[in-house]
């Protein structure tokens, strides 16, 4: 998957990474978490209801 950016927040996720399904969300070039597509849930960091908005959005239009 390509970089994918969405309001202030940079969403990158790589085929062939190690499981579960996951997502890394940066913020002005800086971690802030790490997001399991399979359980919906943080794997480290902390995820605001603006991201898990945007995590939602992505995934409704099939770019995750």
């Amino acid at each position: 998957m390509p970089k994918i950016r969405r309001g202030n927040y940079l969403f990158l996720a790589w085929e062939g990474d190690h499981g579960p399904r996951h997502l890394h969300v940066y913020r002005e070039g800086k971690f802030v978490a790490k997001w399991n597509l399979e359980a919906e849930c943080v794997m480290r960091g902390t995820v605001s209801t603006r991201v898990r908005a945007l995590i939602r959005d992505l995934q409704r239009e099939g770019l995750l």
